[in-house]
């Protein structure tokens, strides 16, 4: 049959569709306890959990293991739905599967993130999903955080602790069989070719030291002790150890500018 999808060995083209006037009176009818009636309503309202699915494609997972964590999503939204409210089932059911699909990611994430930020995270998630139904568009930081009180900076902390980790070998541009990755647009200021060459002369104009001049920078630089204490350590003069330090540093630097 074309068009035909499985999931979780349910073909999705057979799907049924519920009409709002049947959907609060199944809504009516399972929470005075008919299961028939609920059954019905998580059968009939399988293609609203396929819509969220589609906003979690290409992230990695198994999409029949989604599915599955989108269909809890959706009973807890006919268990909690209060039909007096006079809304739409999907206007409440859609931000409860979406949650509990991001929540089945953040939990199995490799990134370790504490349970106060996972639930401000969560509250932003929700919040961005009811403003984003009332205004037709995104929200910005500013709007979810006016929205739940909180300040900025914790909802933009929030969104980045849950945000998926990128491999630096990930690919970002290919061009004839070429992969350009991110780990290629990072740059580290801290360790540059020129420090890096700087660090081998240092390190090779030390080796040209005499012992004794060795360990009097040592015990200078690295274990910071004061001349009087090098002289005694060494067993020669605070003159000596003064006289010694210069030669030594002289001979670093013009070994360096060489």
């Amino acid at each position: 049959m074309q068009g035909k999808v499985e999931i979780c060995g349910v073909n999705t083209s057979e799907l049924k569709v519920l009409s709002g006037e049947e959907c609060q009176e199944l809504l009516i009818r399972a929470h005075n306890g008919d299961r028939a009636a609920r059954d019905a309503l998580v059968e009939g309202n399988l293609r609203l959990v396929l819509s969220v699915l589609q906003r979690f494609a290409g992230r990695g997972e198994s999409m029949d293991d989604l599915f599955q964590v989108g269909c809890i999503g959706l009973m807890k939204a006919i268990e909690n739905f209060d039909v007096d409210l006079g809304l739409r089932f999907s206007t409440y059911g859609v931000p409860m599967i979406s949650g509990e699909i991001r929540r089945f990611l953040r939990d199995g994430s490799p990134v370790r993130v504490s349970r106060s930020i996972r639930d401000t995270a969560y509250h932003v998630l929700q919040a961005k999903e009811k403003l984003t139904a009332e205004t037709g568009r995104e929200p910005n930081e500013d709007e979810i955080a006016r929205e739940l009180g909180i300040r900025r900076q914790d909802v933009v902390f929030a969104l980045d602790a849950i945000s998926d980790p990128v491999s630096l070998y990930e690919p970002v541009y290919s061009d004839s069989g070429e992969n350009l990755c991110v780990m290629d647009q990072v740059g580290d200021k801290r360790n540059t070719d020129e420090q890096w060459l700087e660090q081998i002369a240092l390190a090779s104009a030390v080796e040209s030291l005499d012992p004794r001049e060795k360990r009097i920078l040592a015990l200078r630089y690295y274990a910071g002790r004061t001349q009087t204490e090098v002289a005694a350590d060494v067993g020669i003069s605070q003159a000596q150890v003064s006289r010694l330090e210069k030669n030594a540093i002289n001979k670093i630097k013009k070994s360096m500018q060489a």
